[in-house]
Order: C-alpha cells, then sequence, then structure tokens
C-alpha cells in the first residue's frame, strides 16, 4: 500500500510541472482564442536568458529581472507586431503565425545564446523526503509548492483585479466588451505578459529538472493531453488534468507496463486524452461554444 501510496503522490507532484506548461497555452487561449505554439519556445528563451546571465556573472536576482524583462519585451512585441495584424483571420493562420513564431524564437536564442546545454541550480535538490513514512522528492514538492503559489496569485488577478475583469469580459464576448469601452489591445497585451511570466517559472522548474537545452521547448507535447483532459479554457482544468496524466502514466507505468514490455508512460496519457475526446471534446472543465440559431 505504501509503494502504491509513493507511486501515486510521485505522479501527482510530476503532473504539476506539467500543469505549469498547459496554464501558458490557457492564458492565451482563453483570452483570443489563439493556441499559442510558441509557448515552447518562449519557456526556452527564458530559461537559457537566465542561465547564461548567470553564467556571465550576474547575481541571482538580476539575471531573474533581465530574463523576466526580455520575456515581457517579447511577448508585448509578439502580441503587438505579428498577432494584432491578424484579428478577425481564420484559426489556421494564427496557429500557423505561432508555429512560426515557435522556430524564429529557437532561432533567436541559439543566435544570441549559443547551442550548448547548461546546468541549471536552483539550491533545490532532487533527493527523497520522508513524509509521513512515504518518500517524496524534495524538488517536485518545490515545484508544486511554486505552482500552487502561482495559480492562487493568478485566480487574484482574475478574480480581484479590474484587468481580470476586463480579460474575463474579453473571454466572453471580445465584440461587446469592446464596445462598453475595454480596450483589446492592452488587455491582450497584459495576457501575453503574463504568459512570458508563467513562461520564465516554467522554463526554470523544467530547466532544473532537464537542464536547458533546445529540447525544453519540447515539454508543450507535455501539455497536450493536459489540455484536452482539463479543457483548453479553464486554469483549474489545467492544474486537474496535469494531475490526472501525472497520476494515470506513473501508475501505468508501474502495474501495467510489465505487461507489455513497459515504455507505457510516453504514449498513455495521449490515450487517455483521446478517449476523453471522444466523450467530452471540450475537456472535463472547458466551456462548450454556445451558438444561436
Amino acid at each position: 500500500m505504501d509503494f502504491f501510496a509513493e507511486v501515486l503522490i510521485g505522479g501527482l507532484l510530476s503532473g504539476v510541472m506539467y500543469s505549469l506548461v498547459a496554464i501558458g497555452f490557457v492564458l492565451i487561449y482563453k483570452a483570443s482564442g489563439v493556441f499559442n505554439f510558441a509557448q515552447g519556445a518562449m519557456v526556452l528563451f527564458g530559461a537559457l536568458t537566465y542561465v547564461c546571465l548567470l553564467e556571465k556573472g550576474l547575481p541571482f536576482w538580476a539575471a531573474l529581472g533581465v530574463a523576466l524583462a526580455a520575456l515581457l519585451a517579447m511577448a508585448l512585441a509578439v502580441e503587438r507586431w505579428v498577432l494584432r495584424p491578424l484579428v478577425n483571420r481564420p484559426p489556421i493562420t494564427l496557429f500557423m503565425a505561432t508555429l512560426g513564431l515557435a522556430y524564429l524564437i529557437e532561432g533567436g536564442a541559439q543566435a544570441l545564446w549559443g547551442a550548448q546545454v547548461h546546468a541549471l541550480d536552483l539550491g533545490i535538490e532532487d533527493v527523497p523526503l520522508d513524509v509521513a513514512g512515504l518518500m517524496v522528492s524534495r524538488f517536485d514538492l518545490f515545484a508544486a509548492a511554486t505552482a500552487g503559489g502561482l495559480v492562487l496569485a493568478l485566480s487574484l488577478l482574475f478574480n480581484r483585479t479590474r484587468v481580470g475583469l476586463s480579460l474575463r469580459a474579453v473571454a466572453d464576448d471580445p465584440l461587446a466588451a469592446q464596445a462598453v469601452g475595454i480596450r483589446l489591445p492592452r488587455v491582450w497585451a497584459a495576457v501575453w505578459g503574463v504568459a512570458g511570466l508563467v513562461a520564465l517559472i516554467t522554463g526554470l522548474m523544467w530547466g532544473a529538472r532537464l537542464g536547458v537545452q533546445f529540447s525544453l521547448s519540447l515539454v508543450v507535447l507535455k501539455a497536450l493531453p493536459v489540455l484536452i483532459i482539463g479543457g483548453f479554457s479553464s486554469v483549474g482544468g489545467a492544474i486537474v488534468g496535469g494531475l490526472i496524466v501525472g497520476a494515470s502514466e506513473k501508475l501505468a507505468e508501474v502495474y501495467v507496463g510489465p505487461l507489455v514490455d513497459g515504455g507505457i508512460e510516453n504514449w498513455f496519457p495521449y490515450l487517455l486524452a483521446t478517449v476523453l475526446l471522444l466523450v467530452r471534446p471540450a475537456g472535463l472543465f472547458g466551456e462548450r461554444p454556445i451558438e444561436r440559431v
């Protein structure tokens, strides 16, 4: 029973890391209806900028501040110069624009900082910790606490501030929001800025786990089943989806994997997401589009 609990808790904590990636997608999709394929490249750019500045001798807080400023500037530039001119274009056009942006940002990061692999030490050792008789990774606990704090901050932003109220209005009906005086470019710029902050936090967490390298941008693939299960428009859904994916893939690997020669962890979340997609296309917490006839 203890072994089952350790596998389950380990999976849940891993799922929190997936949720961090998914939240960045949800923010942009919720405000503008765009699936931002460049989110993974933003994660890579943020982590690479931070670790390279640190290696050049900048103190921790200075490197963090400069990396955050760079991501915010990039996010605002993307919103202003790429996506805003494409408003009211077909969704596939916007998706292709973000796909092109992903390669552009990755290429820019390589030109600026090089293609070497960098180790990132956040000062949190990835060692087992005894919690009520169960062995839990200390780094996973730190990542879970970080994700919890991030979700709490986002909840306060969306529910307690004017920016959050404007964002919810824009998400419900952009034209009606514009009619009552809400400036859409300002709201979108704020959302892209927050997405840049989330990308930096995600990059630091995953960079400390995997190392800062160009394959870091592929962590977006971990977010796809999370988004399908939780829903593309719900921050809470991203958390629940991440927990489901993390727990199910670990349990499947341990208890079902030996029956099929292992390796089930890599594809089981996609199988689970596909089954749920057939039953509930909007995900567990996604909003179904309502059309008047």
